[in-house]
């Protein structure tokens, strides 16, 4: 499958573009995804959210990421056509409470990018990813469990509708979102691929049993 869109088509032969200099050369805040590549795949321009991390534009590049059980919210106005994602280990906790790692604060600071970008809640509706019991071992404390319960009354309470969601089950996943179309791609990578969300999985796993912490509209497959 394929993503048509309008490229520069003058390339230098190490896969750079001029919207791929000109969306490194604009200034981040602290939690704004800034790793950029040009994605042979989709023959686009991409953006990898890491956890923590989320991102809004209103042009048709691919944010993307990979999840086991942490929870991708990827948020869309259809009046504005500005949309965006996040990517959170945990619903809430920790000893910061401006950490995107937790999805309390980590859907916070996407509702209000997108507002400050002209969108507003009441044309907002969400797609929803990951939650995934990946790693063995992880079961008993339903991390995925707990972050998809998360995120779909956070987005009941807000009034945001959720058009799409793939959770839960044991895949980890890769996302693909454009936020100028509201489009996203999932791919439910094999069960057995977990090495590079091990770490991570490990982390938020620590991170929960800490005592300190307190508890449009499809989807393609590619």
């Amino acid at each position: 499958m394929s993503v048509k869109t309008t490229l520069d088509k003058a390339r230098p032969a190490f896969g750079s573009t001029a919207r791929l200099e000109r969306l490194k050369a604009l200034p981040r805040r602290p939690g704004q995804a800034s790793f950029f590549f040009f994605d042979a795949h989709f023959n686009n321009e991409a953006v990898k959210v890491l956890p923590g991390e989320h991102f809004v534009h209103d042009e048709d590049i691919l944010i993307v990421t990979t999840l086991g059980s942490c929870i991708a919210a990827c948020l869309w106005d259809r009046e504005t056509c500005i949309g965006g994602m996040n990517h959170f280990m945990l619903p809430e906790g920790g000893n910061a409470s401006d950490d995107g790692r937790y999805g309390s604060y980590a859907m916070e600071l996407l509702i209000n990018e997108l507002i400050k970008r002209g969108a507003t809640r009441s044309s907002m509706e969400a797609k929803v990813f990951g939650g995934g019991a990946v790693i063995s071992g992880m079961n008993s404390i339903n991390v995925g469990e707990r972050n998809t319960r998360f995120v779909l009354e956070y987005l009941q309470t807000e009034r945001i509708a959720v058009v799409s969601k793939d959770v839960l089950d044991i895949y980890p996943r890769k996302v693909c979102f454009l936020p100028s179309s509201g489009r996203a791609l999932v791919k439910r990578l094999a069960s057995t691929n977990t090495e590079m969300l091990a770490a991570q999985e490990r982390a938020a796993s620590r991170a929960a049993a800490r005592p300190n912490d307190n508890g449009a509209g499809s989807v393609d497959l590619f």
